[in-house]
């Protein structure tokens, strides 16, 4: 977006006719200054939604529905009860505010249909490309001694939460904070997307993945985007256009990412069985994080007080440690066992996901995100993702010979129930489908299915068999690379969008000729991100409550578009495509 839309839509916002009582009209009576009750809900407030930056936007930004009396009463009184009571009915609470977010009206991105070109471009400048994403990855780690991410709040939320949707967040959440800031954020949406103000706060992009374009972005670091990283940079090694001087550079900060997921992130739990495990949590205690000042504190004013490990970050960090050559005796753990007990029985105990967002799926075999920590506590309740189980499969193939998965029947079982937890998902045709992910996109599925499905076919032949003697795999190869064939590669696309293109087609065995679109693209808008990196930052991953908040980073899109980038090359190579 250029300048003048942003000042254009900027003056609308500033200047707009109110229609009806504001979000300020009703808070500020019951929030700005109130003493007792829950704190929390008045600090989150005045910390997230009443501040002078945010003010000035929305002060016009009236609902009519709201002059209704009974209906202004009724979310008053709502919100006096979040507040006052000491054991709120989050239900009853939540019911005003979710009538109020069934009249949104916000959609997934639909980009144009794409003309090909027609050639590929030089392998040399996809070399080229390659190595100006290396070495911004080791510019960044030399500068942070790690490297960065940035967490982004997009305030007009995602499109599959609505009100049903709102209010499993509100009911099964654990955490008070985070009811509350789920709460806060969801009628802020309201008043965001019904008036000028959420064409400035929601510009339009190209592509699929959003750019993080918002104002505030905050700098992080975790082990599972080390453990990303740690692959990236390996993935640059092995295409062999490392330099002879930047080896010992790439070495160094894969070890140090590696130390970082296995020792300062490591986390004591007791499994289900009541064996203590160590897992990895996303969120190190301080400093590690690396976390400005000014965010640790607004991190706690926004409900993230308590952060849990998660399956997810266990399972990317164990892989990364594993293909960088780890000998950490935590690797010797047989991690199948531990997620044997995270994994959803439809018959017996599928009430674990208690914020069941993406209900359109059938969870039998899944395994959830968040683990239990010492304490007991679950601040997030529980919900399912598809592509973490991906990282599931993942991990337990490249560990499969050190974990006995084929020579044990309990492991083999839970792993061949997540595979048909997988299958069911893509024959269905729900993998495409939005709603289906709650931290990701159907394109990163997609690029990450190809990840898992490279691992698998790695295995030996008889492993193979043991684990998928149906055909699952060669299944769904074929119904996710003809989704990225003729609908993600079909349109327009973004950076970053084309990279997770290319890492799908590339680890599925496309044709190189499918390749070319997704090349191009990368290729025409290298350099776009000015000062900060070869590429912008885009929307890797996402939260989608207590709003949207996107994770991403220059350097994340240096990353994908890295990996991308390599297995293109080999798959060129290989068909004997000249310089």
């Amino acid at each position: 977006m250029d300048v003048q839309y942003f000042a254009g839509a900027a003056y609308r916002a500033l200047t707009a006719p109110k229609d009806g009582p504001s979000l300020y009209d009703i808070c500020d009576p019951l929030l700005r200054r109130h003493r007792g009750g829950d704190a929390h809900l008045a600090t989150f407030y005045r910390t997230a939604l009443g501040n002078a930056a945010l003010r000035p936007l929305l002060r016009r930004a009236g609902v009519p529905e709201l002059r209704d009396e009974q209906c202004l009463q009724a979310l008053r009184t709502a919100l006096t009860q979040a507040r006052d009571d000491e054991n709120p009915d989050w239900s009853a609470i939540g019911r005003p505010i979710a009538t109020l977010l069934d009249t949104l009206e916000l959609q997934h991105p639909n980009p144009p249909a794409l003309t090909s070109p027609g050639t590929p471009p030089p392998l040399q400048e996809i070399d080229a490309a390659i190595r100006t994403c290396g070495r911004h990855l080791l510019r960044s780690f030399g500068k942070n001694r790690f490297i960065p991410t940035y967490a982004a709040f997009n305030l007009i939320g995602d499109p599959d939460v609505r009100g049903a949707e709102f209010l499993m967040a509100l009911t099964g959440l654990n955490a008070r904070g985070y009811k509350n800031s789920t709460l806060m954020f969801n009628l802020a949406r309201v008043f965001i997307a019904r008036s000028p103000a959420g064409k400035l706060i929601n510009p339009p992009w190209t592509g699929i993945a959003e750019p993080m374009w918002e104002p505030v972005q905050i700098r992080h670091r975790s082990a599972y985007y080390d453990a990303f990283f740690t692959e990236a940079l390996l993935s640059y090694l092995e295409t062999g256009l490392v330099a002879a001087d930047e080896s010992a550079s790439v070495r160094h900060a894969i070890d140090e990412m590696v130390e970082f997921c296995l020792k300062p992130s490591r986390e004591t739990v007791q499994a289900h069985d009541g064996k203590t495990v160590e897992v990895i949590t996303a969120l190190a205690p301080p400093p590690h994080p690396r976390f400005h000042r000014f965010f640790a504190q607004i991190k706690q004013e926004l409900g993230f007080g308590i952060y849990v490990p998660d399956c997810d970050t266990t399972a990317c960090s164990f892989s990364a440690a594993t293909q960088a050559g780890s000998t950490d005796p935590i690797l010797e753990q047989p991690l199948v066992d531990f997620y044997a007990g995270y994994q959803v029985d439809s018959s017996r105990n599928e009430p674990m996901v208690t914020v069941p967002l993406n209900d359109n799926i059938d969870y039998d075999g899944g395994i959830v995100t968040w683990i239990d920590n010492l304490a007991g506590e679950r601040p997030f309740g529980n919900d399912l993702d598809p592509t973490l189980n991906l990282d599931v499969l993942e991990v337990s193939f490249r560990n499969c010979t050190r974990w006995r998965i084929v020579e044990t029947p309990a492991r083999l079982e839970t792993v061949r129930r997540i595979v048909g937890f997988q299958r069911r998902l893509v024959g269905s045709g729900a993998f495409a489908n939005p709603r289906s992910h709650i931290y990701y996109l159907p394109e990163l599925y997609c690029a990450y299915f190809g990840r898992c499905y490279a691992a698998f076919m790695a295995l030996p032949p008889p492993a193979q068999q043991a684990i998928d003697p149906d055909g699952a795999f060669a299944f769904m190869r074929d119904k996710v690379l003809a989704y990225v064939q003729n609908e993600l590669i079909a349109i327009e696309m973004n950076p970053f969008d084309a990279a997770l293109a290319l890492i799908a087609l590339g680890h599925l065995g496309a044709d190189p000729e499918t390749l070319v679109p997704a090349l191009h693209c990368i290729l025409r808008q290298l350099g776009e991100g000015g000062r900060r990196g070869p590429f912008k930052a885009y929307e890797w991953n996402k939260m989608k409550t207590p709003t949207r908040i996107l994770v991403g980073g220059p350097e994340v899109t240096s990353a994908f578009v890295l990996m991308g980038l390599a297995l293109a090359r080999r798959a060129m190579m290989q068909r004997g495509v000249r310089r």
